[in-house]
Formats: structure tokens, C-alpha cells, sequence
């Protein structure tokens, strides 16, 4: 007769962590843990005391705390045709064991637990946690991306580019992304853990985490924080006492470990909403990217037309609600639309900035890019708010002294132009305005917008932004005048140089005429809400026969340097009107350039092995710059942001500071500083560092 055998016992478990996360493209992540990708298979190896026997009752049990898998560990038994699935190799003491999840698992942290039993006593043993994220490798996940080089880009790279500024002045400024960096995936789960969906019945809310739709839904709630205690305070008074000034920022780690240490981030903007909720989106998996839009709509009243109002003076009248900001940004996530029916798979607008409740609750989307470009603004989520963003029609109303009202302008083409987006592999700007909309002027595109009208007509959306009101003003405008006008000034003005800029006006008729120019200059903040009044003129002009004429203008810098806000934007509006009383109305934002600041290394960089970096900024201004900070951060370089409180700058000094700096991730990496005094805000220096391995 043969001996008694021994009692099973796990020797090692060893999740290999390192081999997977390689097969599974998640080595970036700095965690301990194992991340693989769903749908996508992942071995573990175990050994005992023995070998494995099918009596042993081998067990694996895989559970969120809502969702529990067990798979029976059987070395004969291949499992494929579960969901879940597992086979096994079995060498003397060693057990491999391979596990398959299905393309359309819950995401999340599981936990990972072994369970075997010997004659009379059953063993259990917690293996570790397991991240399971979305696949946009795998055929069959709904974020399937067929592009490696996009989903390089818009899954695996952590620095992005958004633009801002206005659609006449662009500017480019860096994003660390950083969802690979410690914590942050833990994180992202803990806020989707604190969603209002959550609390209202946590198993639904996790059971439909296996959908970008619903993933995609949530995160754009919790990025703000006006319903939920979500991760930013949305602030746009120009007064960020008790926080940080939005345009601070570089970038969203940061903002995320404040979150979970302390609760909501004071203060943030539209394209700090859209750096954090692609960061949190990267970071589960979903290919994800920034875009802004200029000259982008705020319809309030849901007619798809912007009513504006300026008294004679040219100062725009808060008569309205509705507002045309000069950029904002949200953003893109790639995934299939199963809800709403294939054809609108692909690009889905998410935009996580607070503007008006959808259901309820500020969030937006997810919402059909193709969708919008057909007018299909009957379909979920929030399409008839994106339509009006990209291509609602604007009217123009001075409002008399009597508060009499006349519609002077309508104009089909001012909003939504150069919607950009970071470049694949490049920090260049692409434009990607023809995925939401016809050519401006197109028959295609005035049917487009018809049939949106018409479906909003037809369709009450009263859920979702009160009942449909279409604009009494959608009359035909006012006789043109007899002569049009532009502003002309240089792009390149920086912050402590006088603004110069001139309105040129040209007589359109065979006869000579007088002109009454009445203008006004203000500082804005980006959503073109007036802050401050820097320059009001009025003057009379005469234009000869078909003659243009051109009228100089100078701010000094002493008129604006206590008005402008961090977005250094002026805003210029003129109201000319000519002896038959016909007027027009010219506009334009100046945006300024804050003055360079340039990082330097003269040495090669090195995994763990401290680095100097050399900082340099010019005061431009003839006046002495007091409580100097420069802030210095970098996903995979710093830590913990660096701050290094500088001495004052008199005038035309140049400062250069000196930082050390110790790199803790290889490859390619971003380092951004801040500088900020008495009379600078954010100015924004960034340079690229190539981390050789140790």
C-alpha cells in the first residue's frame, strides 16, 4: 500500500509582475502590484510542497467585493469556454497557471486568493491585488484602437500639448499627464468609488465598469467638483484667494494626490478639468486626447444661436447668457457607441469643465464627434450643447441709451474654428475643426444645421437644459453698411510693453463719409468676460471715396499692468456709425506673451543619479520685480515640486537660479517650471530630458 500524502502547502507564490506587465504594456506604472489588460492572458506561478493533485481542489477566487469569480484550478481542464478562463502547466512542485479575462471584464482592483483542501482542512491564501484595465490592444474590447502609433500617443504618453490663447494668437503649452505615476491609478479607482452613481448603489455602478460609456460618464462628474466632491473647484471670478491660480498648474498628479489627501483642488479651468480627466482616462486604459476649440459657444438657452449685447460704447452687456469663450478644451476618449448604434463609434466628446447640468448633474458626454458633424443632436449624450460649441450662429445687439435694442450683425462663421489637438508623436497642432462640422459657407453644412434645429424643435429636451425657445432675434440682420473695419496688431506683444494695435477702416461707396468711432478696451479673462475697463475713446473720422483709413491706438503698460488677468488677454470692441446712422461693430483679443524663461543642462541625464539644471528669466519691465517663486515639477524628475523662493529682480535684470534635480524614471521626460512675482503670473518655461538607464 502505498504512503499517506502529504498535506498541500504553498511555498511561493510569484505573480510575476515584471514579465506580465511587459506583455500587458503597463511596465510605466510605478506600483508593485499586477496591471494587466483585459481580455489578454497573464501567468502566476505557484509552487508547493508537492505536487498539485486534482483532489487538492485547487481555487481561484478573483472579487471587487461586488464581483466574485471563482475558477477551479484543474491541470487537465483548460476553462475557455467561461468568461473568465484557466489552464494550467504543472512541472514537479511548480504550477503555472495562466488566466484569460474577457474583453469586456470589470475594470478595477481585485483581489487575488488561493484556496486548496487536504483531507479534513481547507487552506485559503490572499496572493495579491490584481488591476484589470481596458484593452485598446485587444479586438473586441470597446476600446479597440487599430493604431499603434495612436495608441502610443493617446494611451501610453504622459506630456501632451493644449492649446489656448484666441483664435488670431495661439499658444502651446505643456501637460504632465503622469498616469503612471505612484498612486495615481488607486486614485482614479477612488474616484470613481466616490461618484454620485456609486453612492446611490455601488453593485450597479461596478457592474457597469466593464463600459467606456459609463466609465467615461462618471469621470466627467467627479473632475469637477459641483455635485460630488469631485478633485477641482471650477473658479472663474479673476479672484483665486484660498487657491491656487488655475493657470498654475503644469499638470494633473499633483492636483490628483491633493484630491485624495484633502479633498476638492482649489482652483481650476477648462483645461485643467481636461488635463486630469484625460490623465484618469489614459490611466484606465481608454485612448484619450485634449482638444481646444476657439471662438467656442456657451448656448445657454439651447437655440443653437448666441445673442450678444453691447451698449454704445462698445462694452458688452451681461444681457445674456450666453457667451462665446475664445478657446476651450475638452476632451476626446475612443470607444465603441453599442447604446446609440455603431455608426458612432470612435471620437466621444467628454468634457468634465462645469457648465450646465446634463441630467442633473455637470458633466458632459459621452458624445458622438460623428454625431455632431451630422446634426444628429437627438442622441445621448449632451449633443445639442457640443453642436452650439462648434457651430452655433451669433447676433450682435446694441443696446441705445433709451434701452432700446437693434441688431446690428449675424455672423455664421465665427464660432468654433482651428479645434486642435497635440500631433502624434510631435508637439505640432492638427486640426481637426472638419471632424465636427462642414466647411463654413458649405450647403452641406447650413442643411446640417437646419436639421439640428429641426430636431431640436421636434424633440422638447427639457431634461436636460430646460424647453426650447428659439431666438426672436433669428430675423434677418440690419442693412450692411457702407464701409467694413478690422483690427491689425502683432501677435508677438509681450507682457511690459506698451499694447499697440489700429483699427483700419475702409469706405466701401463712391462717396466720401463721416464716421463716429466709439471703442472700448478691456481686460478678459478667457471665457470673454469683461474684468476691467483699461481704454475708452471716441473720435470722428472722415473716409474719402473708396479710401481706407487707419486709426493708431496705445495702451501703456502703466494703464494695464494692475487689470490684466493671468490669461494676459485684452479685449478691443468699436462701434462705428456713419451719418445714416448704419453701424458697425469690430472686435478683437489681444493676447499677450509672457516674457521667456529658459532651462538649460549641460550634462547627460541619468536614471538615480542627481542632475543640475540652470534657470534663466529677464525682467522686461523698467520696474523692480518683487516675491520671486519659481516652482519646478516633472513626472519621472521630481518627486515632489521643487519651490525656490528668488531674490528681487531690478529692471532688465536677468536672474539664473540653479536646482538640482534627481531623475527616477528612464526614457523621455518633461521638465516645466513656474515663475511667478508682483507683477508676473505663471510665466512657464519647459524643457525635454532623456533619461539614460542607470
Amino acid at each position: 500500500m502505498g504512503g499517506r500524502v502529504s498535506a498541500l502547502q504553498l511555498e511561493n507564490s510569484n505573480l510575476q509582475q515584471n514579465t506580465n506587465a511587459s506583455a500587458h504594456r503597463t511596465s510605466d506604472f510605478m506600483s508593485k502590484d499586477l496591471i494587466v489588460r483585459r481580455g489578454q492572458p497573464f501567468t502566476i506561478e505557484l509552487t508547493f510542497n508537492r505536487p498539485a493533485q486534482s483532489s487538492d481542489n485547487l481555487k481561484l477566487n478573483i472579487n471587487t467585493g461586488s464581483i466574485n469569480i471563482d475558477l477551479p484550478i484543474d491541470s487537465s481542464i483548460s476553462r475557455g469556454g467561461e468568461p473568465w478562463s484557466v489552464g494550467t502547466t504543472q512541472k514537479s512542485n511548480n504550477l503555472t497557471v495562466t488566466i484569460n479575462s474577457p474583453v469586456n471584464a470589470v475594470i478595477g482592483r481585485y483581489t487575488m486568493t488561493l484556496s486548496f483542501s487536504s483531507g479534513w482542512s481547507s487552506t485559503s491564501k490572499i496572493l495579491g491585488n490584481l488591476y484589470v484595465l481596458f484593452n485598446p490592444w485587444a479586438k473586441g474590447d470597446a476600446v479597440f484602437m487599430e493604431n499603434d502609433a495612436e495608441k502610443k500617443e493617446y494611451v501610453l504618453n504622459e506630456i501632451g500639448i493644449i492649446f489656448s490663447g484666441s483664435s488670431s494668437t495661439l499658444r502651446a503649452r505643456p501637460w504632465d499627464f503622469g498616469q503612471f505615476e505612484e498612486d495615481i491609478l488607486d486614485i482614479t479607482l477612488k474616484i470613481l468609488d466616490n461618484s454620485t452613481d456609486n453612492r446611490r448603489d455601488a453593485k450597479k455602478d461596478i457592474n457597469q465598469r466593464h463600459d467606456p460609456v459609463h466609465v467615461g460618464r462618471v469621470l466627467s462628474a467627479m473632475i469637477n467638483s459641483q455635485n460630488d466632491n469631485g478633485v477641482v473647484v471650477g473658479n472663474w471670478s479673476g479672484d483665486y484667494t484660498g487657491g491656487e491660480r488655475p493657470t498654475k498648474w503644469n499638470g494633473s498628479a499633483d492636483i490628483l494626490r491633493q484630491w485624495m489627501k484633502n479633498g476638492p483642488v482649489q482652483f481650476g479651468q477648462c483645461w485643467v478639468f481636461a488635463g486630469v480627466l484625460c490623465t484618469a482616462l489614459r490611466c484606465l486604459g481608454i485612448p484619450t486626447r485634449v482638444i481646444t476649440n476657439f471662438a467656442s459657444a456657451h448656448d445657454t438657452d439651447q437655440n443653437l444661436i448666441v445673442d450678444r449685447y453691447f451698449d454704445e460704447d462698445g462694452a458688452e452687456s451681461a444681457e445674456t447668457s450666453d457667451s462665446i469663450w475664445n478657446f476651450h478644451v475638452w476632451n476626446e476618449a475612443w470607444f465603441v457607441r453599442s447604446d446609440i448604434g455603431s455608426a458612432y463609434d470612435g471620437w466621444q466628446v467628454l468634457d468634465a469643465t462645469p457648465q450646465e447640468p446634463s441630467e442633473g448633474i455637470y458633466c458632459l458626454g459621452p458624445c458622438s464627434v460623428k454625431a455632431i458633424k451630422e446634426g444628429d443632436v437627438d442622441l445621448d449624450y449632451d449633443a445639442p450643447f457640443v453642436f452650439a460649441e462648434m457651430n452655433a450662429d451669433v447676433m450682435d445687439w446694441l443696446i441705445s441709451a433709451d434701452n432700446s435694442k437693434k441688431k446690428i450683425s449675424s455672423n455664421k462663421r465665427t464660432v468654433g474654428r482651428l479645434t486642435s489637438t497635440k500631433a502624434i508623436n510631435s508637439d505640432t497642432r492638427v486640426d481637426v475643426t472638419e471632424n465636427y462640422k462642414y466647411g463654413e459657407g458649405t450647403a452641406k453644412e447650413r442643411e446640417t444645421f437646419k436639421k439640428a434645429q429641426m430636431k431640436l424643435a421636434g424633440n422638447n429636451f427639457g431634461s436636460r437644459r430646460g424647453t426650447v425657445a428659439f431666438s426672436a432675434s433669428d430675423t434677418a440682420p440690419s442693412p450692411t453698411p457702407d464701409f467694413n473695419g478690422t483690427f491689425k496688431h502683432s501677435s508677438d506683444i509681450q507682457v511690459g510693453q506698451d499694447v499697440t494695435f489700429s483699427l483700419n477702416l475702409k469706405n466701401t461707396s463712391a462717396n466720401e463719409m463721416g464716421l463716429q468711432v466709439k471703442l472700448n478696451a478691456s481686460a478678459i479673462i478667457y471665457t470673454n468676460a469683461s474684468v476691467q475697463d483699461i481704454l475708452t475713446n471716441a473720435q470722428s473720422v472722415q473716409l474719402g471715396p473708396n479710401k481706407e483709413n487707419s486709426i493708431p491706438y496705445t495702451i501703456p503698460y502703466a494703464e494695464y499692468e494692475n487689470a490684466i488677468t493671468t490669461d494676459n488677454m485684452i479685449k478691443v470692441v468699436a462701434v462705428c456709425e456713419d451719418e445714416k446712422g448704419s453701424k458697425l461693430l469690430v472686435e478683437t483679443v489681444i493676447t499677450l506673451k509672457n516674457p521667456p524663461i529658459t532651462l538649460k543642462i549641460t550634462e547627460k541625464a541619468h536614471l538615480n543619479k542627481p542632475l543640475s539644471v540652470e534657470i534663466a528669466f529677464t525682467n522686461p519691465t523698467a520696474e523692480d520685480l518683487n516675491n520671486c517663486v519659481l516652482t519646478i515639477e516633472g513626472s519621472g524628475l521630481v518627486k515632489e515640486q521643487i519651490t525656490i523662493e528668488a531674490p528681487q529682480l531690478n529692471k532688465n535684470q536677468r536672474s539664473v537660479s540653479k536646482v538640482e534635480i534627481v531623475p527616477y524614471r528612464s526614457g523621455q521626460r518633461c521638465l516645466m517650471v513656474d515663475f511667478s512675482s508682483d507683477k508676473f503670473s505663471d510665466v512657464k518655461g519647459s524643457l525635454t530630458v532623456n533619461v539614460a538607464p542607470a
